[in-house]
């Protein structure tokens, strides 16, 4: 059982710290690890053609990662809203479905592009709130930390 969260752009400053925390905890119920992918830079005012062909070039970078095997869960505003105990039942459910690898995927400020979401068995959404993709790494983590803690029956603050 492994958990992979791939996620376009690095972590810089005090959230870098959160993320290292929350990746030691988690390392007490699985293996889990972190893939950096490069940003694609665009002009700030560019065109939906510009960032298109950067969120494509993305997505190509993203897929040379995935297996075919991995149970794939893209993170993105229109996905499915889920509750903490919900999101720790789909975590549960994705290992039971016979799958050693659970893979999250993290967009750039642009999102991602739609071969990932093609690919996703799951597109699941944490809020209809923006978040910097910076930050969500640490939401994210911190989600999937928390539904450890649920399936396993311990305690956890609310």
């Amino acid at each position: 059982m492994k958990i992979n969260v791939i996620a376009v752009g690095k972590v810089k400053g005090s959230l870098l710290l959160s993320v290292q925390e929350y990746l030691k905890m988690i390392s007490k119920y699985t293996d889990i690890e972190v893939i950096e992918i490069k940003e694609e830079t665009t002009p700030l005012k560019a065109s939906e053609k510009t960032i298109n062909s950067a969120l494509d070039s993305e997505g190509e970078n993203i897929l040379k990662r995935i297996s075919d095997k991995e149970y794939v869960i893209a993170l993105a505003p229109h996905g499915k809203k889920l509750d903490s105990l919900s999101f720790s039942e789909e975590l549960n459910n994705a290992f039971s479905l016979g799958q050693s690898k659970v893979t999250f995927i993290i967009g750039s400020s642009h999102g991602l592009s739609n071969n990932i979401y093609t690919r996703a068995n799951k597109v699941i959404s944490f809020s209809d709130l923006t978040f910097p993709h910076q930050l969500f790494r640490v939401l994210l983590l911190e989600q999937i930390f928390r539904a450890f803690k649920i399936l396993n029956n311990e305690t956890y603050h609310k």
